[in-house]
């Protein structure tokens, strides 16, 4: 099943309001349900998106319908799907991975082989037992509040309703930050009611998953974009980056710190966000319950449409 067609228009504007006053915006992009829509319709949209009241006159310059996916303008729900369809958003896990440079990568070696294991049962009967040695921090894992403070929930504490089937809201940020400006500020996760959700961050920087590019330039939270997920009441907080604070700054951590010492989870590492919606998704997110730990993999998806 593939991701419905979308459409976003893009234009220039300038409004009026009817008691006074105005304002404008240059290379706007609105998402919008059809492509079938006129410049009134697109201009009812925008209002609607902005929350504007007394609107009196809206003009459009330079409208292009382009076909893109949404990015969650208000006002514009985007399609609910109608058949069930889970989308996988961890990196898969094999010997020898480097997930986050400096790190060690994994390693499996046999206890068991399927050949030693003819000797130990019936006749066409055999097994493979195989041993892991990881660090947590490997593929795309979660980070429990005790990976940052010692009298924090490690990973058996954790309630499974606050790791399971969360409504998710997924901000597409691909074309929303530059090399310059890595930050992902509270401006740009302010036009969502975010309670009880788990809130993703699609920068796209999952492409260099693997490759040394994958560990400069990330894209991050600031601090302020941290607190205003936590004033927000958000469950969990996921990017598809190299860490949900900036590495290259020092060694402060104050994403990590605001958001695990509120209790809220973070999982890093995720890929594939570019397929979900920014809305009616839910995300999984699950870790074993390993008492003593505080960072584990996961195997994170989200799940659309059908019985849930």
């Amino acid at each position: 099943m593939t991701r419905p067609v979308e459409h976003r228009a893009h234009f220039d504007f300038s409004l009026t309001f009817a008691n006074g006053g105005g304002m404008s915006g240059e290379g706007f992009r609105l998402d919008i349900p059809s492509a079938d829509l006129g410049q009134a319709e697109i201009a009812n949209l925008l209002v609607r998106h902005l929350g504007l009241a007394l609107v009196q006159d809206v003009q459009l310059r330079d409208l292009r319908l382009v076909e893109e996916p949404h990015r969650g303008s208000r006002g514009v729900e985007t399609a609910a799907a109608t058949e069930r369809r889970i989308i996988d958003l961890s990196h898969p896990i094999e010997a020898g991975l480097v997930t986050y440079p400096g790190l060690p990568a994994p390693i499996i070696t046999p206890h068991l082989t399927r050949e030693d294991s003819r000797q130990k049962y019936a006749p066409g009967t055999e097994f493979a037992m195989d041993i892991i040695t990881m660090i947590g921090n490997t593929g795309t894992y979660l980070d429990a509040p005790f990976h940052r403070y010692p009298e924090g929930g490690d990973l058996a504490a954790l309630r499974l309703d606050t790791l399971v089937d969360l409504p998710a809201e997924v901000f597409h940020l691909h074309d929303a930050w530059a090399t310059e400006r890595r930050g992902i500020g509270a401006a740009t996760l302010a036009d969502r009611d975010l309670a009880g959700t788990a809130v993703l961050l699609d920068t796209g920087w999952s492409r260099h998953f693997g490759t040394p590019a994958y560990g400069r330039g990330a894209p991050f939270i600031t601090e302020e974009g941290a607190r205003h997920l936590v004033d927000a009441g958000v469950a969990l907080v996921g990017i598809d980056s190299l860490n949900i604070d900036d590495t290259e700054s020092g060694g402060e951590r104050p994403a990590h710190s605001i958001l695990l010492a509120r209790g809220v989870h973070v999982v890093e590492h995720l890929t594939n966000l570019a397929e979900v919606p920014p809305r009616g998704a839910r995300f999984t997110a699950a870790p074993p319950a390993v008492r003593g730990f505080g960072t584990f993999p996961v195997r994170a998806f989200a799940t659309l449409g059908g019985d849930r």
